[in-house]
């Protein structure tokens, strides 16, 4: 992720989500919910919906009880900004049901 003035393609953020997926699970969690927002960006919401459900399969696995436990490492992925707390909540909060079609 080389230019941070502009988001980066979602072909190199899933690129490193493949990487982080066996690494960094957390790191993981953060950049599917970075794809969610980008493929919306670029309305594409059929793939949107996937990365939301996969940010929340990957969430399910994190204990959530506590701010701490909860707060995001990383402001941005590949220069898509990152909620201060990332959760179930935040997450059908900003996408609703990944299970619902997106508009249009």
């Amino acid at each position: 992720m080389k230019d941070q003035t502009r988001p980066a393609p979602t072909e190199e953020l899933e690129s490193v989500y493949r990487d982080e997926l066996s690494s960094d699970r957390w790191a993981a969690a953060e950049t599917s919910y970075a794809l969610a927002v980008r493929h919306r960006e670029l309305g594409d919401w059929p793939e949107s919906r996937v990365w939301v459900r996969a940010c929340l399969r990957l969430l399910d696995g994190f204990p959530d009880r506590t701010e701490a436990q909860v707060a995001t490492r990383r402001t941005d992925v590949g220069g898509v900004p990152l909620p201060t707390y990332l959760h179930e909540g935040v997450v059908r909060g900003r996408f609703g049901d990944p299970g619902r079609p997106g508009p249009g």
